[in-house]
């Protein structure tokens, strides 16, 4: 009995032939989807990158507790299970992500592993000289942002495709299958960072995707609201296609591999993402600040399992990320801990078997969403401010630093929750940089509107599907904060009270205005002005603080203060919607215009 997890970041279903993307160059997908199981209904759970992670280990939801973060000291991990239980684990990455603060406990549940450097401004290469950088869409702001320099640093040390990291992480993965073929009772992971940004691949893959372009460097969007003019959003596209080709040619020589060692016969393949990318739909770059919409949330997943043999069929049941740990320890008879939420997956390759009626989704801190397959319910915050919001940790880490003293100084010590194994947590107040309450409760139908642009406002599907979420956040014993954030019951029944999408169709409504730069005047003082020269001057500081309090009072001026006002309104949406940027461009434009009347 053997395994091969094959690991992808940011893989967008919506750009695979298997699901319909017929133009785009990735022969091995196809010959994937006709070696396996292709699922039609795979989510995602916690999001996103390293939350992700966590329930692939544990096989249970974790965004309701805690953001990104550590494998915690009551974890179970299949990896680790696998291990205590003789099975050989091996992972070999070049996600950066494992050797930082927030990441750092995974690794070490397996066996043995390697890591490849010089992933999205991983700290790899030292040099003091600041790198050639080229003009970029986002122009000095982007090209001053350490990792983005600490990226081009990187990328003169992989001039060859041999060099890449995702070619080495391949090259070791096949070394292990060459040197292990013959053993039994193994797991390998071979899990690559791309096609994350940023889109960096070579010239052999950019010719498979021709397109006029003669505008600036562009292959690494931030995660705000599109900007960009048509061309230069199809050129993105088309940089994470190109880098998708790629890491076709990667899976291909995996399934190279097992065809020349005849692994198909006792080896479980699982080819599998955390979460997919918005590149540009519903107006955004990336993933985190708005709802995880379909693009996002709606994954790819391929399995083979040699004991049903099933291959070139199609899966319709509804299965989660929180099922590939039960399908790894039921593969290797390993017995399933009870704090695991997920289910094996056998039954569902075979013929189709459902596990489950609902799926959660989200990010801490965010929209808390739930699915039944064809309907999606995205729960925002009862009120805004986003509160209350608390973090529940034992292994107080951010994705790259600790908690500060600052913010340890409230904390409390929490009662055990179920699956805490009679340890108490740390009870710390949680932070994110946007609210979600702007965006308002959506509801969606998948089958009628699978792209998401029309919201419905149904009381009866709200009711039927808040009733699910309430269902799925007791099992998953939530927090008391999170039913008060949300304005939903931690008992008894969700009632006409509860309903929310009615409540906030005006959020709804005011999300779908999209951002255009070029509508707001440019005099001095203007939107496009830096907030913190906004802030420094008494009376454009007022003019702030009138209609978006958040922008001055909080700690944005600190954190983002050389940002122009408007590139903040395309992050910070809940902080700084549509509407209040345009009332303070117009409180702005009358005092540029008083103060020219007195010149």
């Amino acid at each position: 009995m053997k395994a091969v997890v094959v690991m992808f970041d940011s893989l967008n279903r919506r750009h695979l032939p298997p699901y319909g993307a017929d133009w785009v160059e990735a022969p091995n997908f196809r010959r994937l989807a006709d070696r396996t199981a292709t699922f039609d209904t795979c989510y995602a759970g916690s999001m996103p990158c390293i939350p992700a992670r966590r329930e692939m280990h544990t096989g249970r939801y974790n965004f309701l507790h805690r953001g990104w973060g550590p494998l915690e000291p009551f974890d179970d991990s299949a990896p680790e299970l696998l291990k205590d239980h003789g099975v050989y684990t091996h992972l070999a990455t070049d996600h950066p992500h494992y050797w930082e603060d927030g990441g750092a406990t995974y690794h070490g549940r397996f066996n043995s592993f390697e890591f490849f450097r010089g992933q999205e401004g991983d700290p790899w290469k030292g040099q003091v000289a600041d790198p050639d950088v080229p003009e970029t869409i986002d122009g000095p702001r982007v090209a001053q942002r350490p990792s983005y320099r600490q990226d081009r640093v990187n990328r003169a040390h992989m001039q060859d495709e041999l060099d890449h990291p995702q070619t080495l992480t391949f090259d070791a993965g096949l070394e292990f299958l060459h040197t292990n073929h013959a053993d039994d009772r193994w797991l390998l992971q071979i899990e690559t960072f791309d096609p994350h940004e940023p889109f960096f691949t070579y010239e052999r893959y950019h010719k498979l995707y021709p397109h006029d372009y003669d505008g600036p460097h562009f292959d690494w969007p931030d995660y705000r609201q599109v900007l960009e003019t048509p061309g230069q959003m199809e050129h993105l596209r088309l940089q994470y296609t190109a880098l998708l080709s790629m890491c076709d040619r990667s899976l291909g020589r995996v399934l190279d591999a097992m065809d020349e060692l005849d692994l198909w016969d006792d080896t479980l393949l699982m080819v599998v993402t955390d979460h997919g990318y918005l590149l540009g739909e519903h107006g955004w770059w990336g993933k985190a600040v708005p709802p995880w919409y379909d693009e996002t949330i709606h994954t790819p997943l391929f399995v083979w399992d040699p004991r049903s043999g099933v291959r070139g069929e199609r899966r319709t049941s509804l299965v989660q990320t929180i099922d590939f740990a039960p399908t790894l320890l039921d593969w290797f008879g390993v017995d399933i801990p009870p704090d695991m939420q997920g289910e094996p997956l056998r039954d569902v390759v075979a013929d189709d078997t459902p596990v489950r009626e609902a799926g959660l989704f989200g990010a801490f801190g965010g929209h808390v969403s739930v699915t039944d397959g064809r309907y999606v319910y995205m729960r925002a915050p009862a009120t805004p401010g986003n509160r209350p919001l608390l973090e529940h940790t034992l292994m107080p880490t951010h994705m790259r630093g600790r908690f500060t003293p600052e913010e340890l100084r409230g904390a409390e010590l929490a009662e055990p929750f179920s699956f805490t194994k009679g340890v108490p947590t740390l009870r710390v107040d949680g932070w994110t940089f946007m609210d979600p309450h702007a965006f308002g409760t959506l509801l969606f139908d998948l089958q009628a509107d699978p792209d998401q642009q029309h919201p419905l406002a149904d009381d009866n599907l709200e009711r039927r599907m808040a009733t699910l979420l309430v269902q799925l956040m007791r099992a998953n014993d939530a927090p008391p904060s999170q039913y008060d954030r949300l304005g939903l019951p931690d008992t008894g029944d969700v009632g006409d009270e509860h309903l929310q999408v009615r409540r906030q169709w005006a959020q709804v409504e005011a999300s779908l205005d999209p951002l255009h730069p070029d509508d707001y005047p440019r005099a001095e003082p203007s939107v496009h002005d830096t907030l913190r020269t906004l802030v420094d001057d008494p009376e454009t500081r007022e003019i702030l603080r009138h209609h978006a309090p958040a922008v001055v009072d909080g700690g944005m001026p600190a954190t983002v203060g050389d940002l122009a006002l408007v590139d903040i309104a395309a992050y910070a949406v809940g902080k700084l919607p549509v509407h209040a940027l345009r009332s303070i461009s117009h409180d702005l434009a009358a005092l540029a215009a008083e103060r020219s009347g007195k010149e």
